[in-house]
């Protein structure tokens, strides 16, 4: 229960920091990517500050066998490019810079009931039902 407490608190922070800090609104994420437009920096602001969080804890993360939560760490064993890695990576920025929604944002503006991240997430969710069904035929043969 206890991990499940911190999860749920973690996950309220993180979607706290979404909507304080504007990511949750497309139209932030898209005047970051608008270079040539109305260009805002706020995106990048965010991403240097989750950056300087992020980086000190995966160093120390590397060095344990278990999180603080005594759970088996799970980090990436590979470090080279793949075409699965590019083309997850090409899809990925195609979609955020058509719509400038993720799915941590899609999360909170599902729950805050806007009807685009209604249709991002149920789009995402296909898009990744559709990437199972195609791993697992290749998988069978």
């Amino acid at each position: 229960m206890g991990k499940n407490l911190i999860a749920l608190v973690c996950g309220l922070a993180f979607g706290l920091g979404l909507l304080l800090s504007g990511m949750s609104d497309p139209a932030k994420v898209l005047g970051f990517l608008d270079v040539t437009g109305l260009w805002s920096p706020t995106l990048a602001l965010v991403m240097i500050g989750a950056l300087s969080t992020a980086t000190p804890a995966y160093l120390l993360a590397r060095r344990r066998n278990r999180s603080l939560l005594d759970t088996v760490l799970q980090l990436p064993t590979t470090s080279g490019l793949d075409r699965r890695l590019l083309a997850g990576s090409a899809l990925f920025g195609i979609g955020w810079g058509m719509v400038g929604i993720c799915p941590g944002p899609a999360l909170v503006l599902l729950g805050s009931g806007s009807l685009q991240g209604t249709l991002f997430l149920l789009a995402m969710l296909a898009g990744m039902w559709l990437f199972q069904r195609w791993s697992l035929r290749g998988q069978v043969r």
